[in-house]
C-alpha cells in the first residue's frame, strides 16, 4: 500500500515539516516537543483535542458582537464590518488568546477551515455581508473535525449545507435560480469546481462531443440547477438549519408551499445512471413542493454526484495538493489518491481520517524510501503562509480583539494589506474557482511568486525584523537569548547551522567547508552566504568570527550584536528557501 505509516520518531525536521503544513506553523518549541513523538504520537496530538469555539468577534464601535444579534444603527458600516471578520479570522489562525498547550491543535482545526474555503470559495466583494461571511465561516468550522456538535461530519454533508448557505445562495446567484428561468451558475461549479471535477489535470483527450464534459454532461447541470431552483438569502438569518444551529438560506413562497422550486421529476444523463430526482410525495403539500421536499431533492443530488467515484479522488487530489505537493501524475493518483479515496469512502466522506493517514504516512515525508526528491521544501509558502507562520514562530503579539478590539483591528488590518501587496487578496479570489495556487494547472503554487511579489515578501521580513519601535516586530537579541544555549549562540557557525533546522526546509548535513559539501539541499556555498551577511558588520573585525564570540559573551555594545543578528536573520529569511515549506 502507498501510504504505509512510518512509525520512527519525527525528529526535529520531519517534526517542522508535519507542523508547517497541518497548522499555520509552529514555533522552536514546538518543534522540538513534536520531534520526540511518532508521527501516530504527533496526529494524536493535533487531531485529538477538544477545542473550544472562537470567541465571537467584537465590534469596536459598540464593544460587542454583531454575528448573532445582529446589527443596529450603533455598529460600524457593514463594509467595516467585514474587515474585522476577517481580522477576526486571521487571529484564530494565530490561536489569539488560546492555551498553549491546544495553540497548534486549535491552528491544525484552522488550517483545515481554510483548506475547506479554498474548495468551497467565496468571494467578499461579491457576498458582501460580514454575518453570511461569518456564518459560512463557521459551518466549515462545524465540518472540519469529528470533535463537533453536528451528528454527521463529513464532506458530504456539508456540500449538501453548502448549497443552501446564504454567502454561496449570493456569489452563484442560487438566490436567482427558479422554476421557469433556472440560473445555472450554482449547479455548474457544483460539478465542475466542488464535487465530481472534469478528471485528473493534464490527461484529459479533447472535447469531441459539445456539452460532455467525461464525469458529467451539460444536462446534468441543467437537471441540477432545477433541484436547486427556488432558494433565497435570508436577510434577517433567522432561518436555522436544524444540524448546525446556524442559519441558511431560505424557500421563495414558505415552508409549506415552496412556489419558486421546480416540482417536475428531473432526468438525468448516463453519466449518473439515467437516474431520475424527483420529490418524495409523503413530504410534499398536496401537489406543491415544501421546504423539506425541496432539500430531499439536494440531498438526493448530492447523493447521485457522491456515489460516482471520481468525486472523491477529486476531493483527494484537492487535499493532496494543498497539503502536499501539487504534481499529481497517473502512477500518483492511482496508488496515493486511490488510498486517499478509499479511506474518505469508508469513513463516510471524513477529512479528518484521510488527514491523519496522510500526516501519518511515509510517503507524506519522503515520497519513497531512499528517495532524492522528497516532499521537503515542495510548496511554496502562500503569502497567508509566511505572514501567519513568520508570527506564530516568533511569537509575535496581537492587542487583545475584545478588550482591544480597534488596536486589534488595526494590527490585522495591516497583516491584510500586506497578504495583498504579496499577491494574495484574503477572501477576494480572482474568481469562484479560488485562489489560483491551489488549483490552476499547471502553475499551481508559483503563481505566488513574481519579481513584484518577491519584493514585497522580502519587505515584510525586514519591516518585521529591522522594526523599531517597542513592541513592534520581533526583539532578535532576546529570541536567540531565550532558544539557544550560549555555546551555541556564541558560535557564529553553529547558530546558523541551528536556526537553519528551524527556518529552512531542508538542512541535513550542514557544512560551511565546500570540500564536505553533498547534495542535502543547502550548499556550503549557501551558508557561507549566511556567514558573511551575519559577520560582516563591522568591518574593523580582523576575526569576525572570534570577535562575535567576544561580544556575545561580553554585551557591552549591544547595538552591533543587535546589527549583527539582524543581518543574519534577514539574509536566512529574505531568501528562496525560506519561502519554501
Amino acid at each position: 500500500m502507498p501510504l504505509t505509516e512510518l512509525t520512527t520518531p519525527l525528529g526535529p525536521k520531519r517534526a517542522a515539516h508535519l507542523l508547517h503544513r497541518a497548522t499555520f506553523g509552529p514555533t522552536k518549541d514546538q518543534i522540538d516537543l513534536y520531534a520526540t513523538y511518532t508521527p501516530a504520537q504527533a496526529v494524536n496530538q493535533l487531531f485529538g483535542q477538544t477545542l473550544p469555539d472562537p470567541v465571537l468577534p467584537i465590534d469596536p464601535e459598540t464593544g460587542t458582537e454583531w454575528v448573532l444579534t445582529g446589527t443596529t444603527d450603533a455598529n460600524s458600516g457593514d463594509s467595516d464590518l467585514q474587515e474585522f471578520f476577517k481580522g477576526w479570522l486571521i487571529g484564530q489562525m494565530l490561536s489569539t488568546g488560546i492555551d498553549p498547550n491546544l495553540s497548534l491543535a486549535y491552528s491544525a482545526r484552522e488550517r483545515v477551515v481554510f483548506f475547506i474555503h479554498t474548495v468551497l470559495t467565496t468571494i467578499q466583494s461579491k457576498v458582501d455581508n460580514s454575518r453570511s461571511l461569518y456564518f459560512q465561516n463557521q459551518l466549515f468550522r462545524q465540518f472540519a473535525l469529528d470533535k463537533t456538535l453536528v451528528t454527521t461530519v463529513n464532506f458530504k454533508e456539508l456540500t449538501k449545507k453548502i448549497c443552501v448557505d446564504n454567502a454561496m445562495l449570493r456569489l452563484l446567484d442560487g438566490n436567482l435560480n427558479v422554476k421557469g428561468s433556472p440560473n445555472e451558475n450554482y449547479a455548474r461549479e457544483l460539478h465542475e469546481l466542488y464535487t465530481i471535477g472534469r478528471g485528473l489535470e493534464g490527461t484529459l483527450p479533447p472535447v469531441t462531443d459539445p456539452g460532455d464534459y467525461f464525469l458529467f454532461k451539460e444536462l446534468d447541470v441543467q437537471e441540477a440547477a432545477k433541484v436547486l431552483s427556488g432558494w433565497d438569502i435570508d436577510t434577517t438569518f433567522s432561518n436555522i438549519d436544524p444540524d448546525t444551529n446556524l442559519p441558511r438560506g431560505k424557500v421563495r413562497g414558505s415552508v409549506t408551499n415552496a412556489s419558486s422550486h421546480d416540482n417536475t421529476a428531473k432526468q438525468f444523463s448516463e453519466r449518473f445512471g439515467n437516474i431520475t430526482i424527483q420529490p418524495d410525495p409523503l413530504l410534499l403539500n398536496g401537489t406543491s413542493a415544501t421546504e423539506e421536499s425541496a432539500l430531499d431533492e439536494i440531498s438526493q443530488l448530492i447523493e447521485s454526484i457522491y456515489a460516482q467515484s471520481e468525486t472523491a479522488k477529486n476531493i483527494c487530489r484537492r487535499i493532496y495538493r494543498y497539503f502536499v505537493y501539487h504534481s499529481i501524475d497517473t502512477t500518483l493518483n492511482d496508488s496515493v489518491i486511490e488510498d486517499m479515496a478509499t479511506t474518505f469512502t469508508s469513513s463516510g466522506y471524513k477529512l479528518q481520517p484521510v488527514l491523519e493517514e496522510l500526516f501519518k504516512s511515509t510517503h507524506f515525508y519522503e515520497a519513497a524510501a531512499g528517495a532524492d526528491d522528497d516532499n521537503f521544501g515542495g510548496i511554496i509558502k502562500s503569502p497567508l503562509d509566511l505572514m501567519i507562520g513568520t508570527h506564530r514562530f516568533y511569537q509575535v503579539q496581537l492587542p487583545d480583539p475584545v478588550t482591544a478590539a480597534t488596536e486589534f483591528y488595526e494590527k490585522t488590518n495591516d497583516m491584510t494589506r500586506t497578504i495583498s501587496k504579496m499577491g494574495m487578496n484574503f477572501y477576494e479570489p480572482f474568481d469562484v474557482a479560488g485562489y489560483d495556487a491551489y488549483h490552476q494547472f499547471p502553475i499551481y503554487h508559483r503563481s505566488w511568486i513574481s519579481t513584484n511579489y518577491l519584493t514585497e515578501r522580502y519587505q515584510f521580513i525586514r519591516t518585521l525584523i529591522d522594526q523599531p519601535m517597542p513592541g513592534e516586530g520581533v526583539d532578535i537579541v532576546t529570541f536567540v537569548q531565550n532558544n539557544f544555549s550560549n555555546a551555541i549562540a556564541s558560535d557564529a557557525r553553529l547558530l546558523i547551522i541551528e536556526l537553519a533546522k528551524y527556518l529552512l526546509p531542508v538542512n541535513d548535513n550542514l557544512t560551511f567547508d565546500p570540500a564536505a559539501d553533498d547534495s542535502s539541499g543547502l550548499t556550503a556555498e549557501r551558508m557561507n552566504y549566511f556567514l558573511t551577511a551575519f559577520l560582516k558588520s563591522p568591518q574593523i573585525d580582523t576575526d569576525p568570527e572570534g570577535s562575535w564570540t567576544f561580544r556575545w559573551n561580553n554585551p557591552v555594545d549591544m547595538e552591533v550584536v543587535t546589527n549583527q543578528l539582524k543581518s543574519l536573520f534577514n539574509a536566512m529569511m529574505q531568501s528562496p528557501e525560506y519561502q519554501l515549506f
